[in-house]
């Protein structure tokens, strides 16, 4: 006799399946329900855990993330995906929500009824991320807003009121770069291959063209020369073959001497080998050509191609505990405990306070009646009185929170000296522990130079007779003092090097800024904070002696247009008796080192508020109180 589940969940849950193994055309495909994130791996799909209550909720988001996958299942080709798939981190975000979006909306077309299911889970999606209370372009995410135009492009549908929200903030800037590409989509949306080249030509136009890599249709060309060329040789072979030698030499006998034909044979190589050397000759130096020049170097900065540095050998991304000890770390570490004891009452109350208000937003909610997660401790009760009762458990629901990475990026110059850089250190070191607790990973960056008044690349530039504009002139030291995977506790004792004897040296902001905005960008986290606390400009004497006055300077300026242009990571700053709101437009200026935990802190806070209006307000401070 077959066995009949007591769950009332499994009839659904086996024809879900069924009609998923229908849509996508795989009757071998494998579906699974879990608490872990939905998605396809081989032949196993992964679709959200449906409880025995069977809510609204859980039937449609269980239905909407089964027919979008079904979807991809079905349309996408992933050989072809990863021919044209693009290199760079945000282009290939872009290029991902774009192909999401193209399967998503054949199946529209194609299968009606998906529409509506996947209009579910995208609603529930976006609501989840708290996209329905941006009311910024820069907090949303540019790919998702990206997938949701092309869907919403290709299937003329309204999208969920979080989803539309995303789109239409993003909506006037997509159509003005890439406008006349995104007419032309729906005539390539059966396409793979030439939807493929669209999203390439549309991330080119968005402004990420150097993230695409090479085109692989122009490696194929090249290739195909290539074989068509050999394909040829070997059809027309060398003339100093036996063929023209018989024609040259009708004549010949087989009477001849077999000295003879060694002499003639001999005699032939000679010529070859004479014929090789001149067309060697001629391949090397073809006549009224001149030699082939090497390729252009890529730029240094992404921001600014005629940024130049002079040599990049010594640079050095280094971590903190590499530049000390153990037992120094420890001994420089308890003297910046030292320095923090005086402020430990307000440093507390201000972490406290930051702690509060971060976890006042996050809601902290459950979701009961599940079959894996915690054991539900309120229900055991029900297991008492009737113990055929099945257990039931618990599973947190995630928090914006939990998506959320903030790099802390330090000015280690040497005008940081004394107290500022011991009250940087121990903010930094107070905030990494507070928003731990608060689930936001944080990652501590520092930047200097490794020598005064130019390093060993000054030194090379003066034996090589000091060309003319040589660019940045000294040996960069950019410091690692806790990495955002790393616990708080591990990282503790790296911050002490802040206090290291003869570490700080000179601030070339602009490079610093654009590698901690690299990192950010390899991070998967869907929003990144990047927060700079600096006492001035940019200043290094041995490049500042030689090139243009503002070259430090203007370099910083395009570095962070190009932050706030690409609007990935949100950007503000922190000056210490330095007027920074001349170059950030998120800056807020304090005068005194004391003010720095609390401005750091209520910037922090008001990023994470849930009301735009009160965000808006601390955001648009431009001097500290």
């Amino acid at each position: 006799m077959a066995y009949k589940s007591d769950n009332p969940a499994d009839p659904f849950k086996k024809a879900l399946a069924e009609a998923t193994k229908v849509m996508a055309n795989d009757p071998e495909l494998t579906v699974n329900y879990s608490v872990d994130p939905s998605g396809l791996s081989g032949d196993s799909m992964r679709l959200p855990q449906v409880s025995r209550r069977m809510s609204r909720e859980e039937v449609l988001l269980a239905r909407g993330t089964a027919d979008a996958l079904a979807m991809h299942r079905k349309y996408h080709d992933d050989g072809v995906h990863a021919r044209y798939a693009p290199p760079g981190d945000m282009a290939r975000e872009l290029y991902e929500a774009m192909e999401t979006a193209r399967c998503e909306a054949m199946g529209a077309r194609d299968m009606p009824g998906t529409a509506g299911n996947i209009d579910a889970k995208i609603g529930n999606d976006a609501l989840r991320r708290g996209y329905d209370q941006i009311s910024r372009n820069s907090e949303a995410p540019l790919p998702v807003a990206a997938g949701y135009l092309i869907r919403h492009l290709a299937t003329g549908r309204d999208l969920p009121a979080g989803a539309q929200n995303v789109m239409e903030l993003w909506r006037g800037f997509i159509e003005e770069q890439a406008g006349g590409t995104l007419e032309g989509l729906g005539d390539i949306l059966d396409d793979q291959s030439q939807f493929a080249k669209f999203a390439r030509k549309v991330i080119s136009e968005l402004g990420y063209a150097d993230q695409l890599g090479d085109d692989p249709d122009d490696l194929d060309d090249d290739q195909n020369d290539e074989a068509e060329t050999d394909q040829q040789e070997e059809q027309d072979p060398d003339s100093t073959g036996d063929d023209e030698a018989e024609e040259q030499d009708p004549d010949a006998t087989p009477e001849q001497s077999q000295d003879e034909q060694q002499d003639e044979a001999q005699a032939q190589v000679s010529m070859d080998e004479a014929a090789e050397d001149e067309m060697d000759e001629e391949a090397e130096m073809p006549e009224g050509e001149a030699p082939l020049e090497p390729p252009a170097p890529q730029p240094v900065s992404d921001a600014d191609p005629d940024y130049k540095v002079y040599d990049a050998s010594q640079d050095e991304e280094i971590p903190a505990e590499e530049l000390a000890d153990t037992v120094e770390l420890e001994r420089l570490r308890a003297y910046l405990d030292q320095q923090l004891e005086p402020l430990k009452g307000a440093v507390s109350r201000l972490a406290n306070k930051l702690q509060r208000r971060l976890q006042a937003q996050q809601n902290r909610s459950w979701e009961f009646d599940r079959e894996e997660g915690i054991l539900d401790a309120g229900r055991l009760a029900r297991v008492v009185a009737n113990p055929t009762t099945p257990l039931s458990f618990k599973v947190e629901k995630d928090t914006e929170f939990r998506d959320t990475v903030v790099t802390l990026l330090l000015d280690n110059s040497g005008s940081m000296r004394g107290r500022p850089i011991s009250i940087a250190a121990i903010c930094a070191d107070v905030l990494a522990r507070t928003l731990e607790r608060c689930n936001v990973k944080v990652e501590i960056l520092g930047f200097t130079t490794k020598a005064w008044k130019g390093g060993q690349a000054r030194e090379a530039w003066l034996n090589n007779g000091r060309p003319q504009t040589p660019g940045r002139l000294n040996d960069l030291r950019h410091i690692i003092y806790k990495n955002a995977d790393a616990p708080w506790r591990r990282a503790r004792p790296n911050l002490g090097l802040m206090m290291k004897e003869g570490l700080l040296k000179e601030n070339i902001d602009g490079e610093a800024l654009e590698w901690a905005h690299r990192r950010m960008l390899a991070r998967r986290e869907q929003r990144k904070i990047l927060m700079v606390i600096s006492d001035g400009a940019p200043v290094d004497d041995s490049t500042l002696s030689v090139n243009p006055a503002n070259y430090l300077e203007k370099h910083l300026r395009d570095v962070i247009a190009m932050v706030e242009k690409r609007k990935m990571v949100e950007l503000l700053a922190i000056g210490i008796g330095h007027d920074v709101t001349r170059y950030y437009n998120r800056a807020v200026t304090i005068t005194d080192v004391e003010q720095l935990a609390g401005a750091m802190t209520e910037q922090l806070a008001a990023l994470f508020d849930s009301d735009p209006r009160a965000r808006a307000r601390v955001m648009g401070m431009r001097q500290a109180s």
